[in-house]
């Protein structure tokens, strides 16, 4: 008996492989998952096409390069100006994540800092913009987890 592997099976098998090991080559992939590797060309093409996979990039250890502390940045906003700084805090280039938020903030930024001079500095040059009404900064004493991915769950066949 022959098992068909399901288009969308082979997809979470082929993104899982991808978050063991994203240098992996179209040929490594292929034998894993005991596919051709123009099936996994195909399949990685329509996975990049549709959005699903935006780009192969490093894990970069922040804390290793001297970026040592972490700063998580609430702020409140005024309403029409939400757009405006939520970009403002993507142009600068330590902001690695920013959401808008439901709850007692609108905005919570994430950024990593080499001290706490330069976390301070950020902070306040936020704070000189009149829309923002309000802001909370805590600096994060141990990530447990941060940027950390998760597998897809697979039909076993």
């Amino acid at each position: 008996m022959v098992t068909v592997m399901t288009y969308e099976n082979l997809d979470a098998k082929l993104i899982n492989a991808l978050l063991g090991d994203g240098r992996a080559s179209l040929r490594s992939l292929a034998e894993e998952l005991d596919v051709s590797v123009t099936t996994v060309s195909n399949h990685l093409r329509d996975l990049e096409d549709q959005g699903v996979i935006e780009g192969y990039t490093p894990r970069v250890n922040y804390d290793a390069l001297g970026y040592d502390v972490t700063a998580i940045i609430q702020l409140k906003v005024e309403g029409s100006a939400l757009p405006e700084i939520t970009d403002r805090l993507r142009g600068h280039k330590q902001m690695t994540t920013v959401y808008e938020v439901t709850g007692d903030y609108d905005v919570i930024a994430v950024g990593k800092f080499e001290d706490t001079d330069g976390m301070n500095d950020q902070i306040k040059e936020l704070l000189t913009d009149a829309d923002i009404r309000e802001s909370n900064t805590s600096v994060v004493l141990n990530a447990v987890v941060e940027n950390e991915q998760f597998d897809l769950e697979v039909d076993e066949e």
